[in-house]
């Protein structure tokens, strides 16, 4: 009889099981990781890399923490910097951890700089690449996000996409024979998140807010003084009092513009919130004012009508049914919006029943 010793042992799993390296480096995709680590790592031996890209503990650490992931494997600590800057820096951290890891599938996530710099190292190194909310699309280039959504899809062995319009989203730009629409992860994550807190789907059951929730950190929103003025002074207007978490970009920009946040006395300006905290304060909102992606998808699966402060949404079911509305800031009847009897449509999710990271890995494993 043959003992091995612990690394035997662990080079033997790493040897029997398909090796799956997720990158990720942004709030939001933490959150994806959460229902993608727990179904990977039943069916593979999961890796992760986190590139640092949001170094903020209440961006970063406290997402692991509260949604009980696994320490990352590695971090490459990029920190902050341009768009170019930031995407060459993870290229050149990454390459190196990819080629020592070894993985039979690279897992990008979203729309970030971590996403385009992954799904390149790993073309370029012949890995094969999943993109996990693959077929997004705001049709906006301007948007840095969009460049790397449309860049991501089109690096991609396998494009795993949330929704139908997605899908076909990815068919018009010829990608369909790699696409499988699995739903969104996000959904997985809330409804487990939930659960845990106790809180009901049903708006009905749930407290009456008397508040609003904002976030706002997209650069389209924060470069300009007058333009975050005019945010400031949106929130400030709005008849319930506005609870706005602020991202450290916004807390950069308004310290960059000596703005005195005591001029808008109905805005409270908030710590970011963990993501169950957050949770919580949106399912008891009476609605949300956010340029957010992942936070306008959650206020409609938790029914908390929505303004996004965008010219533009990646998530339009959330309009076609009523509740979400785009907007500048200081637009007509946003109040009437998210206060109103406006119509909408409570039966209908278009993004999955909550079961999306277990497709997700069989259309993987089925791929491989």
């Amino acid at each position: 009889m043959v003992v091995l010793d612990a690394g035997e042992k662990l080079k033997s799993i790493r040897d029997v099981l398909m090796r799956i390296v997720s990158v990720v480096g942004a709030r939001p995709q933490f959150v994806k990781l959460a229902a993608m680590h727990l179904a990977l790592s039943k069916r593979a031996y999961h890796s992760i890399i986190h590139t640092g890209q949001h170094y903020d503990p209440m961006l970063s650490d406290i997402f692991f923490s509260n949604l009980d992931i696994p320490h990352p494997d590695v971090n490459l600590s990029v920190g902050s910097g341009s768009h170019a800057s930031q995407t060459a820096s993870i290229i050149t951290a990454l390459e190196p951890e990819l080629e020592r890891l070894d993985p039979t599938w690279l897992v990008v996530y979203g729309d970030t700089n971590s996403t385009i710099a992954a799904s390149l190292v790993g073309a370029k190194m012949g890995l094969k690449v999943a993109h996990l909310e693959a077929g997004l699309r705001s049709f906006n280039r301007a948007m840095p996000e969009e460049v790397n959504r449309v860049l991501t899809d089109h690096a991609s062995d396998l494009c795993l996409a949330p929704s139908a319009t997605a899908m076909d989203n990815l068919g018009r730009e010829g990608l369909l024979d790699r696409s499988v629409m699995v739903g969104d992860v996000m959904v997985d994550v809330l409804y487990n998140t939930l659960n845990k807190l106790e809180i009901s789907l049903n708006k009905s059951e749930r407290l009456e807010g008397r508040y609003l929730v904002a976030t706002i950190h997209r650069q389209e929103n924060t470069e300009e003084e007058h333009t975050l003025r005019a945010v400031f002074a949106t929130l400030d207007t709005m008849p319930l009092p506005v609870r706005l978490f602020t991202h450290p970009r916004l807390r950069n920009r308004i310290g960059r513009f000596s703005i005195n946040t005591r001029e808008y006395p109905n805005v409270e300006f908030l710590d970011p919130a963990a993501y169950p905290a957050l949770i919580r304060e949106v399912a008891n909102a009476a609605g949300v004012l956010t340029d957010s992606g992942g936070l306008q998808k959650e206020a409609f699966l938790l029914r908390t009508p929505c303004v996004t402060l965008r010219a533009e949404t990646e998530w339009p079911e959330t309009i076609q049914l009523g509740w979400n509305r785009l907007a500048e800031p200081k637009a007509e009847g946003l109040a009437d919006f998210l206060l109103g009897n406006q119509e909408r449509n409570h039966d209908t999710n278009p993004y999955g029943n909550g079961t999306a990271a277990h497709l997700a890995v069989e259309a993987i494993l089925a791929a491989t």
